[in-house]
Formats: structure tokens, sequence, C-alpha cells
């Protein structure tokens, strides 16, 4: 079970954080993967880190809030390994924080683009290329638990990934005929270079309310992904997959 040999997923952002840690559990059940990412030099780290592990890896520069970048980069990553079967759409970040009233237009445009019309591009480049060779498909979204409870001073960032949470759901439907499943994952506190910049008092308060008394490691996230990648997820789709410790059901 949960062999991907033969399988080439695609992670976006996956030269570092979340996005590679999930491309590390893709290598390991044997895929080849693709990461898009804006850094160079992180993207030929990542690389390398896959390459040492045995795997098949390559990198393309692509911001993917460019919607013409991001059709150059599936296009390259068709040309190296023929085809794609997962999307990951993980590229993302905080977005524009600040109090609720003072967040601009602009602002929430930047939030939305990264977060939100990004997904929506990936998505797209995946699905007609599933669609026009009739090809199974699997499309991934790193969502955040912040959708379901929130985060003060962050309302651009859970307000977009409250959407991509929408947006797997009715992709679900959509798409289910054509055997495309669509998911997306809710990480709660992760170690990441994102996530320890942060307030102490935060990071402290997430380890007070998981359940396990823990806050998650990168390597959490390769398990999750290698299933929704995998065969064995066949059957479940239009799901928001809660990855947090507890978190979200520790009573106050």
């Amino acid at each position: 079970m949960f062999d991907l040999n033969g399988h080439v997923g695609l992670v976006t952002g996956g030269n570092g954080g979340l996005g590679l840690a999930m491309a590390k559990g893709l290598v390991k059940a044997g895929a080849q993967v693709a990461i898009w990412g804006r850094n160079a030099e992180k993207n030929a780290d990542a690389v390398a880190q896959l390459e040492a592990m045995g795997g098949t890896a390559a990198a393309f520069a692509c911001d993917v809030t460019d919607d013409a970048a991001a059709k150059r980069a599936f296009a390259a990553t068709l040309e190296r390994f023929g085809t794609v079967h997962s999307c990951f759409a993980n590229a993302g970040g905080a977005g524009v924080r600040g109090p609720f009233h003072e967040l601009s237009r602009s602002d929430w445009s930047q939030t939305i683009d990264l977060n939100l019309q990004s997904v929506v591009t990936t998505f797209q480049l995946a699905t007609r290329h599933w669609l026009e060779r009739q090809q199974p498909g699997k499309l991934i979204v790193t969502s955040s638990l912040a959708a379901i409870v929130g985060l003060a001073g962050a309302s651009g960032y859970s307000t977009t990934k409250a959407a991509v949470m929408g947006l797997v759901r009715a992709l679900a439907i959509e798409l289910g005929r054509a055997n495309i499943q669509a998911n997306a994952i809710l990480p709660g506190f992760i170690e990441t270079e994102m996530s320890l910049d942060t307030p102490k008092a935060f990071q402290d308060a997430c380890r007070r309310r998981a359940a396990s008394g823990q806050i998650g490691q990168l390597e959490d996230m390769e398990g999750i992904a290698v299933f929704l990648a995998s065969q064995e997820s066949r059957f479940m789709t239009g799901q928001c997959l809660i990855l947090d410790g507890g978190h979200s059901i520790f009573p106050l």
C-alpha cells in the first residue's frame, strides 16, 4: 500500500517548510517530484536533499501569483516528467497582517493573490492536463487550522485559507466523475521558519492547547501527503483534513 513508484507529484512552494516536508514523503514512497519555488538557491538545495534520499526531483522557478510564470513552469514540468499525477498547491504565506479595519483593498488583494488565486491558477493547469488526457488526478491544497479557529490580526490569512476549503468541495463535486479528487490539509502549528516567527506566547499557547502537549514537526506532513497522493485515498474527496495534534478539539 501507498506505493508511489511511477507517480509524479508537483509541489508548489516545495523548496522549504511544509512543501519540502511533503515532497520528502512523496520521494520516500517512490514518487518523482517537481518543485516550484521563487528562490533559485532554495530550489537547488531542496532538489539536492531529495536526491540525497535516493529520489528523482527537479525544480522550476515560479512565482505562483504570476499566471504566465505558472503556465511556463507547468509546461517545463511536463517536458521534464511527461505528466503529473498529484498537484499540491502549497505555496502561500501570512499575507498582509494588521488590524482588520486598517487593511486596504491592496492589502486584501495581495493576500488573495497569494493564498487563493494562485491555488486556482495551479489547479486549473493540472485539471486541464488531466481532462485533456482523460487521466485521473489528485488536487491537494494546504489550508490552515486558522481557517476554522480564526487568527487575530490575520483576517486575510484566515479568510483565504477558508476559501480554499470551499474550492476543494466544489471541485470534488464538479470533477468527481472524471476521477479527480480534491482535498485540503489543515495543519495546526508546525515548526517552520514562518511559524517560529511568531510571539513565544502564541507558540506556548498552541502547545498548551494541543491534546498531545506538543507542536507539530515537519515530518508530520509526510504521511498525509503520501496518503492523499496515493490510490488508497481514491474514495476520499472534498475533505478538509485537520492535522493539529488535537488543538482544535481541546477544551479551554
